[in-house]
């Protein structure tokens, strides 16, 4: 039998802690970790989205800024699967969270009056400042930020991904908007540019 000391058990067993502590820490921080997401550099969209009030059916009304992505909200399949619609509400375009209909995903829209996309650099922190289920009139020289729903990220963690978006045309009598925008593919990360 083999002896060994209690010495070398306790020294054994620091080291792996150490090194259980230090591969957790790479992790964390995405510390030469090649599948740690990133945002090296801007990517930014433009995009149409047409009102809810239109009577045209099959056009893209509502839009999802992770998967930057399109949907119809009349289409079953897309229910829960967008960030924000677009509508028509007393004459002004609106920003709708799914709350708004009754989609219960946790998305939220918060306005961040009288700046550009360049200037927006981090989404609020206060949850009480991102609308779930009111509508939030578009005006021209604001930028929003766009909270999406709670998904589970690729760790098995839960994320909220934020976005910035900044309208260049909105038309009520057409019943369209026009706005460009970036995303932030980092799990829980309020940055609103990129990590470089």
């Amino acid at each position: 039998m083999r002896f060994v000391s209690t010495r070398s058990r306790l020294t054994r067993r620091l080291s792996f802690a150490a090194l259980a502590l230090a591969v957790g820490a790479a992790l964390a921080t995405g510390c030469n970790n090649p599948y740690a997401p990133s945002w090296p550099y801007a990517i930014t969209d433009t995009v149409v989205l047409y009102s809810l009030a239109r009577p045209d059916l099959n056009l893209p009304s509502a839009f999802n800024f992770h998967q930057r992505h399109s949907y119809r909200v009349e289409d079953p399949s897309a229910t829960g699967s967008w960030d924000i619609a677009v509508d028509t509400q007393g004459g002004q375009i609106v920003l709708l969270p799914p709350g708004a209909l009754n989609v219960p995903t946790g998305a939220g829209i918060a306005v961040l009056p009288g700046l550009t996309l360049d200037e927006a650099t981090e989404a609020p922190k206060d949850t009480l400042e991102y609308s779930t289920q009111d509508p939030v009139p578009v005006q021209l020289g604001n930028v929003y930020v766009i909270r999406s729903g709670q998904t589970v990220g690729i760790y098995g963690t839960y994320c909220r991904y934020y976005s910035k978006m900044e309208p260049i045309d909105v038309n009520a009598t057409d019943g369209t908007l026009q706005f460009i925008f970036d995303s932030n593919p980092i799990c829980n990360s309020r940055s609103l540019v990129p990590t470089g």
